[in-house]
């Protein structure tokens, strides 16, 4: 289930006019103490902060509806505490808590209902429950909450979750049988988690293990009972000979991550002892899983679960759980009328590994590490056989890596990509493929902009930055014909290395856009010098040669097959690398390092580009069908066309 909330009349003066249909019967405005204008002054502005920021529209008349600003689950604040509150004022019929949100929805069988908790919970502190520190309540009336039926996740394909795996006395004597204060060589501490390794030490740094150093004694005899139990019901295919314990407290988490491909085989087997928790699993595109695993239960990932979606745990101290009987297992939903809080206890958790000794196989090569390291030793080529290779390796990865550094450099827009975003209509549904840091999804506040990008890390910033934003590959966007009434691609077409792929990538966003749509596409342009005016790329040329030489010494395979330029100069090919000097840190700095460092070929990255010619783009966008070209030009080293879908 999902909320949605639909409201009539105007916010402006809605705390002062409900106050004076409350509170006067003679049509005159009641005379308020000190205390009642701070409470308004303070009412008005959770309802400015709600309208802004939700989007959340009040009513300046009284309903059977409210909206409780702070008493959301996001302020820590317990569905059943939260309705012991509301139940003294009225029967209270619906209890809207979205998941993480700071307010939530109120409706009782009467406005009169209704009014009585605005005038007498508005202000008021509550104390108890599951929040830590006392919280304020601020409540307006809305006009309507309805709320719609939406489907539950699905587990993440190849994940099961097994209730009650090990009994009680199981449970008591693992936990008991771990002996934290010994053999420290075998026992780490990670940000003040404790942790124990057997078998062999599993390292945080690379979710890798150094395979030629076991430790000695082998996996502990209290887990042979709950290992032999895997065996015999097939739960495993492998005897496991790495185990992971944690413990965490309260407000401790991991962060999401892959176990790493070529260093374990398929099944990763987990086991909850202590406490329940609800563990996240995030997809590549972006959709996030939150999974509830009980307390003794057993996590068997495998396949798609485990090779593909990242899982981890959120640091808090409370999770956001189904209500009703109290979830023990499966998916956490949106249901908005059933979510509480749930507060975290220690857990500790037994991670079982099998570690592998040939290289993966898995069905996932874009993510597998044992794939790509056997594709390196390849010099690159531009072909239809090397291209998708070639674009891993000098452009996926690459971005990847230097995320942070580029989108420190790329906070300015270009003016004419922003007079195209600025004549869209108001309401227009907007397409940015390959949107980097999302410089341009905030330009027009007037669109709907939606975002994605080959890169996590990308993306991961422009949903820091409160813009909608995914993962994926330009050539296959996962939204319907037609669905887009514009698209731009800054910056994208050129780091595709064949044509066939280019004009793949023009025909997806044609797809994309419903007829009448248009597209603002950028590419990096061969003619850096156009009608005798040179370019902002060389006008700010500080690059020496040497700094190229080193840039090429830093990948003689690559130069064999493709030239690396020269950065700030004219290009002479058109498919070529172009490094990327990584910023060094303060500490390279302060330690007198930095000057060694600046020309360290690990410092420097090597990103694919072809570069345009004239003319080459409009040729290419010709060749499409239903489109025509309504403008193109040359914008600072770059050719730009606008196409319209027919």
């Amino acid at each position: 289930m999902r909320f949605m909330f639909l409201c009539s009349g105007s916010a402006d003066g809605s705390v002062q006019l409900c106050q004076e249909n409350i509170g006067s019967t003679d049509g005159t405005r009641p005379k308020l103490s000190k205390d009642e204008k701070k409470l308004l002054k303070k009412q008005a502005k959770a309802k400015h902060i709600l309208l802004k920021h939700e989007g959340i529209e009040t009513v300046s008349h009284p309903s059977q509806s409210l909206v409780v600003a702070n008493g959301g689950l996001g302020n820590g604040v317990s569905r059943q505490h939260l309705l012991a509150v509301l139940e003294r004022c009225g029967q209270v019929e619906t209890l809207l808590m979205p998941p993480n949100k700071p307010y939530a929805f109120v409706t009782y069988s009467s406005a009169e209902e209704a009014t009585k908790a605005y005038t007498s919970l508005s202000g008021q502190e509550i104390c108890g429950g599951d929040s830590e520190q006392p919280i304020t309540l601020y409540l307006s009336f809305v006009e309507k909450v309805d709320v719609k039926e939406v489907s539950p996740p699905l587990l993440p394909p190849g994940l099961i979750v097994i209730e009650d795996f090990v009994s009680p006395e199981q449970e008591k004597t693992m936990l008991e049988s771990i002996d934290w204060d010994t053999d420290p060589s075998i026992q780490k501490s990670l940000k003040h988690r404790r942790v124990k390794h057997y078998g062999y030490e599993f390292r945080y740094d690379n979710n890798n293990v150094d395979k030629d150093k076991p430790l000695p004694g082998g996996l502990p005899d209290f887990c042979t009972e709950a290992l032999g139990k895997c065996l015999q019901r097939g739960l495993a295919k492998h005897k496991h000979d790495q185990l992971t314990i944690n413990q965490y407290e309260p407000g401790q988490g991991i962060p999401p991550h892959v176990d790493t491909h070529s260093a374990f085989e398929d099944e990763i087997l987990s086991l909850s002892l202590g406490a329940e928790i609800v563990m996240d699993f995030k997809h590549p595109d972006g959709s996030v899983v939150s999974v509830m695993l009980p307390r003794r239960s057993l996590l068997i990932m495998s396949g798609e679960s485990r090779y593909l979606w990242t899982h981890g745990i959120t640091p808090r101290k409370f999770d956001v759980i189904q209500v009703s009987e109290r979830q023990t297992v499966g998916t956490v939903s949106e249901n908005s009328e059933a979510l509480t809080l749930n507060k975290r206890s220690t857990r500790t958790s037994f991670t079982f590994r099998k570690i592998r000794h040939s290289p993966c196989d898995c069905a996932f090569p874009l993510l597998c590490d044992s794939r790509q390291t056997r594709e390196e030793k390849s010099p690159p080529q531009v072909g239809e056989l090397g291209a998708s290779t070639l674009e891993r390796e000098y452009v996926h990865k690459v971005y990847e890596d230097i995320a942070g550094h580029f989108s420190s450099t790329r906070h300015t827009p270009w003016p004419r990509i922003s007079e195209f975003l600025q004549s869209l209509p108001k309401g227009s549904l907007v397409a940015d493929v390959g949107c980097g840091n999302g410089k341009y999804l905030g330009i027009n506040k007037d669109l709907c902009m939606i975002g994605c990008d080959r890169s996590n890390n990308l993306v991961d910033i422009c949903r820091e930055r409160q813009f909608e934003a995914f993962v994926c590959d330009a050539l296959s966007v996962p939204f319907r014909d037609g669905s887009f009434d514009a698209c731009i691609s800054i910056a994208v077409i050129h780091h595709f290395a064949t044509e066939e792929r280019r004009i793949a990538a023009l025909q997806e966003l044609i797809r994309l856009l419903r007829d009448g749509g248009k597209a603002l596409i950028y590419v990096w342009a061969l003619e850096q010098e156009y009608k005798k005016n040179k370019s902002k790329y060389l006008k700010e040329s500080k690059i020496s040669q040497a700094a190229s030489s080193d840039a090429a010494a830093a990948n003689p395979e690559a130069k064999e097959s493709l030239p690396i330029h020269t950065n700030r100069t004219s290009f002479h090919s058109q498919d070529l690398l172009v490094p990327w000097h990584l910023k060094q840190t303060n500490k390279n700095k302060v330690t007198g390092t930095h000057e060694n460092k600046e020309h360290d070929p690990s410092s420097v990255y090597h990103r694919f580009y072809h570069v345009f010619c004239e003319g080459e783009l409009e040729a290419m966008c010709n060749r499409l069908s239903n489109v025509v070209i309504r403008h193109s030009y040359y914008d600072q080293g770059n050719w730009c066309v606008v196409l319209e879908k027919q």
